[in-house]
């Protein structure tokens, strides 16, 4: 199915359900809001603690150094951010973008907590129709918010309006394992753990239902390599986390 034929399909996933394209962006920021609270703890008990070493990478691959700017996109809690804001240091300038009004208060309560503050801007934005310049960033990130975006095609093309030439898109997020047996197990842990856990945790199970059927409906990873290649960028690659339950994509501008 070509964009195209996509922009115009009158509904669209959530997590399994289909729902109205309009509809889908108020009730993923349900979900975010009813989890913002507890998102922190919730991703620590659900990965085992993992989600550090998968987004410690990310930054390593980033490329990232003094003086640059950083858009992370999605940001959340600023789990990225609070590394990016090292990094650059007082020269350059990360911005924390989350569409989520409670994630984002979350991110800068917990981030200025801990001193972050000087380089780092928090904005509301949706990752469709991102509110900056052209060629605005060095590198962009976004960390496990792209399978919860209504149109990825049209937001890896916003992102990619925004890179400087030269400048790096990293998307984190859940993507297909590669062994048969590590998939059955994952289907097992996602949709017979994770609700209850959620419940137990965030009294939210419903929640983390639609994260587990999110995670299922998200483009595997040549799926999302080809619609990248799509929206512009060159050079792309991407590297499988503890088996393909997580892969790293990278592509430039150029």
């Amino acid at each position: 199915m070509s964009d195209k034929q996509e922009n115009h399909k009158e509904s669209i996933d959530f997590g399994y359900q289909q729902v109205a394209r309009e509809q889908k962006k108020g009730l993923v920021a349900n979900v975010f809001s009813s989890v913002a609270a507890k998102y922190d703890v919730m991703n620590d008990l659900m990965s085992f603690g993992i989600h550090r070493l998968w987004k410690r990478y990310t930054i390593d691959c980033s490329g990232v150094r003094k003086g640059m700017k950083v858009l992370d996109i999605a940001g959340g809690t600023g789990d990225l951010t609070e590394q990016f804001s090292r990094r650059v240091g007082p020269e350059g300038e990360v911005v924390l973008a989350d569409i989520n009004d409670a994630m984002l208060k979350v991110g800068r309560d917990k981030l200025r907590d801990r001193g972050v503050i000087g380089n780092v801007r928090y904005v509301q934005a949706d990752a469709e129709e991102l509110p900056f310049d052209d060629n605005t960033f060095d590198v962009i990130t976004i960390a496990f918010g792209l399978r919860n975006v209504t149109d990825k095609a049209k937001a890896l093309g916003s992102m990619q309006r925004v890179l400087k030439p030269g400048g790096r898109l990293l998307i984190l997020e859940f993507s297909k394992p590669i062994a048969p047996v590590l998939n059955q197990a994952y289907d097992f842990y996602s949709f017979n753990v994770l609700p209850k856990m959620g419940q137990l945790v965030a009294n939210d199970a419903d929640s983390y239902q639609y994260l587990a059927e999110s995670i299922r409906m998200h483009p595997d990873q040549e799926t999302l390599k080809q619609m990248m290649a799509d929206a512009g960028y060159d050079n792309i690659d991407y590297q499988n986390l503890t088996g393909g339950i997580v892969a790293l994509h990278r592509g430039y501008k150029f």
